[in-house]
């Protein structure tokens, strides 16, 4: 099982993996539900730290239907971060009536090959997460996973549809079906267990105090990373 954390600058990065995260990914604007963090600090954090790296790219928080201006935006931010060696991103796009943006995806991995994808929570605002699941599963060689929370509020609510979203991933070989949002130590023990996915997103839920203010909680990660699946 693999335990993803948000970082949002070097410290955050080192202590996520003294305390034993597999993959961090890299935000700015936490507050803001994570926008794209600053190039010279993802630089950084690719040198200093041995775990993997995914940095989001989100021009703002508006939502995630994306003018022309911000696909300019999204593109040099893209090349900035692929100049100092990142090469997995956190991104996600829809039209406006709630579908996956398949037409700015194919514009993306055609002109960044072979750039690679989490399929971040634009999904969960997607009119049908199932419509948006399959529309992904075409871009399994580049969309690598999507971060979910069911299409709910978070992933306590959404556990019936990760379950299914997870099944539905390892039957057709698509996606991988990454849960988040909600989720910590406590409430992990009886989740995982029940929606059985490979890999899990955690951002407050790791935190001491659940606040990103402050740093990793070495001991929920070490409760989280010991749960089986048949607890």
């Amino acid at each position: 099982m693999l335990i993803e954390a948000i970082a949002q600058n070097v410290t955050d990065a080192l202590e996520a993996e003294k305390a034993g995260v597999d993959r961090l990914e890299l935000v700015s604007s936490i507050e803001q539900g994570g926008l794209t963090p600053n190039v010279q600090i993802v630089k950084e954090i690719i040198e200093q730290v041995s775990l993997p790296v995914q940095v989001m790219i989100r021009p703002h928080a508006k939502n995630f239907c994306y003018s022309e201006q911000d696909i300019e935006v999204i593109k040099q931010s893209i090349e900035k971060m692929l100049a100092v060696g990142a090469t997995n991103f956190v991104f996600g796009a829809l039209n406006k009536n709630g579908t996956v943006n398949e037409q700015l995806l194919d514009d993306l991995i055609a002109n960044y090959t072979p750039i690679r994808f989490t399929f971040h929570r634009a999904f969960d605002d997607s009119r049908d997460v199932m419509e948006a699941y399959q529309s992904l599963m075409q871009y399994s060689a580049n969309v690598e996973r999507i971060l979910t929370s069911g299409g709910k509020v978070d992933s306590v609510v959404g556990k019936d549809v990760l379950k299914e979203l997870v099944k539905q991933s390892r039957t057709t070989n698509g996606p991988v079906i990454m849960p988040g949002a909600g989720l910590n130590a406590d409430n992990f023990i009886s989740l995982h267990p029940y929606i059985q996915a490979a890999e899990y997103h955690f951002g407050r839920g790791v935190r001491l105090n659940g606040s990103f203010q402050e740093s990793f909680d070495h001991k929920s990660i070490k409760k989280i990373k010991s749960t089986k699946k048949d607890s």
